[in-house]
């Protein structure tokens, strides 16, 4: 398939990136800074852009089959939603339908799935302003006529993929270890190619 990946850079990004061309997909990384993509490969095309512009967003849309984001803005910014509105907005002029963004565990019906720690100390406050930036960036997503999966997953560890994680769990649940590989963060979201069991749902994501 062609797929574009936005914050390619990024540490799921380049998780995305790799095992996409691993599986076979050409793959448009789209990157402020092209020179941090490290990967090289003849069914990799990198595209210098910022998501936050439209025009460029706008020109990498055009011809892909999917749709991944990983955006990131660090602790503060809007990257994340501004950059997603305009990812969304570029996707319906160009009638491209697969949508697959990450957001976190923790937004929306998945509150209650995180322990005192990430709820008040976390997202309650060190992490405030990144929180609000990822309610803003679900719900461009679930306004859209997209065929989207919005991925919820709790926080990145360095380890190795396992392809053996939970996911889908009611936000209720508390058993979740709130912790979760980037490797697997990023196989999990590459599943949802032509898997529709989560289409337009937002599925929680945790060891």
């Amino acid at each position: 398939m062609k797929l574009l990946i936005f914050g390619s850079t990024g540490s799921i990004g380049r998780q995305l990136v790799e095992q996409a061309l691993e599986q076979g997909h050409t793959v448009t990384a789209f990157a402020r800074d092209p020179s941090k993509l490290e990967a090289r490969h003849d069914n990799l095309k990198v595209v210098q852009g910022d998501a936050v512009d439209y025009p460029s967003v706008e020109k990498a849309v055009q011809g892909q089959d999917v749709v991944l984001c990983s955006l990131g803005a660090g602790a503060k910014g809007t990257v994340r939603s501004e950059g997603t509105k305009n990812i969304v907005r570029a996707m319906e002029k160009a009638g491209v339908r697969r949508f697959i963004c990450q957001s976190t565990l923790g937004v929306g019906d998945s509150r209650d799935n995180l322990n005192f720690f990430w709820k008040y100390i976390m997202f309650g406050g060190l992490l405030r302003q990144a929180y609000a930036d990822h309610v803003s960036q679900e719900d461009y997503v679930n306004q859209s006529r997209l065929d989207w999966i919005i991925v919820r997953p709790a926080a990145f560890t360095d380890g190795e993929r396992t392809g053996e994680y939970r996911h889908g769990f009611s936000g209720s649940d508390k058993t979740a270890k709130l912790k979760i590989s980037r490797a697997d963060v990023a196989d999990f979201m590459l599943k949802q190619l032509t898997d529709d069991t989560y289409l337009h749902k937002m599925p929680g994501l945790s060891y």
